[in-house]
């Protein structure tokens, strides 16, 4: 469980009267993620989610939330942030940044089956164009730039075959950000990290995603690689379900058509994605965060992705 701000009840027992919510009446720490502290927040009005910001600063949030507003004000079910007496947000708790939005309904399919995948196909397609008209822009902080830079900080800390991997990799990626291929693939805001514990579920009807703090503006093939890569794996091996594969992407594509240039990109996308949680799983692990109960994700499991793919390939984009 990632908590690394204790709140109770008394510190919001003032702190909420800002919010046309009620008296708090029930706190619970949320066990998933990593990056911020998250609880289940019960009020007279009823059932929210609390988020503490612990490493992004208050004029790098706009971003995430008004592009939560937006989207929800286009009909993509994703959690709406609650304004204070003040119309702002973004409001100051223990000394950080916090949030409340709107708690979505359902639960979280961790055995996802093709149904499920192409729920997420459609409703990923639908919030990428539902995007077009965002006007704020923020790079995705965790792409090619943190890579580069975050890489030389955990190559002495891992093992050769684990470091020549590495190396390999970012130096792939880089090259293939020069191309014209990669200049020519569409662009707009993404989730980034759409995983399988970030989507709600009532049976095989989708009901809502939700944390969108490594949100940014990159390339929706990106996002769909990333998404990719945690609901059509086999969890053992890293190894693509090809019927899961085919539901997602012909989903997608049914509402947003793939372009040429997605199609040539597409097995360096899936890279890129596996690369990015591979890297940010082993800086977790080998440079840790102070926090009350944290335990790292493993990052072999993105390594074997990331294996699988240079090793396997993938099943084309559909035409």
């Amino acid at each position: 469980m990632a908590v690394f701000t204790a709140v109770s009840l008394d510190d919001l027992s003032q702190w909420i009267k800002q919010f046309p919510l009620g008296r708090a009446l029930a706190l619970e720490g949320i066990s998933s993620g990593i990056d911020n502290s998250n609880f289940f927040l019960t009020v007279e009005r009823g059932e929210f989610v609390l988020t503490i910001f612990e490493n992004l600063a208050f004029e790098q949030l706009p971003f995430y939330v008004q592009l939560m507003r937006h989207l929800a004000q286009r009909g993509i079910p994703v959690p709406a942030p609650v304004p204070n007496a003040d119309g702002e947000l973004v409001v100051t708790l223990h000394s950080k940044p916090a949030i409340i939005v709107s708690r979505l309904s359902g639960a979280s399919q961790l055995d996802p089956q093709p149904a499920h995948c192409a729920e997420v196909g459609t409703m990923l397609a639908r919030m990428h164009l539902a995007g077009r008209d965002f006007a704020l822009n923020q790079p995705n902080l965790r792409g090619l730039d943190w890579i580069t830079a975050t890489a030389p900080t955990v190559m002495p800390l891992i093992s050769e075959p684990e470091a020549a991997l590495l190396r390999n990799e970012v130096a792939f990626q880089r090259d293939f950000a020069g191309t014209a291929t990669y200049a020519a693939l569409a662009r707009g805001p993404v989730h980034a990290d759409l995983f399988r514990n970030n989507v709600m579920f009532e049976g095989e009807r989708l009901t809502g995603c939700f944390d969108f703090y490594f949100a940014g503006v990159d390339t929706w093939l990106f996002d769909v690689a990333v998404t990719v890569n945690d609901w059509c794996v086999d969890l053992a091996t890293g190894i693509l379900d090809e019927a899961r594969v085919q539901a997602l992407l012909a989903a997608y594509h049914a509402v947003r058509p793939f372009t040429l240039e997605e199609h040539a990109a597409w097995l360096p996308m899936l890279r890129a994605g596996a690369l990015r949680f591979w890297l940010s799983r082993l800086y977790d692990l080998h440079i840790p965060r102070a926090a009350e109960l944290l335990t790292p994700h493993d990052p072999t499991h993105f390594e074997r992705i990331l294996r699988a793919r240079i090793e396997r390939g993938a099943p084309e984009l559909p035409t």
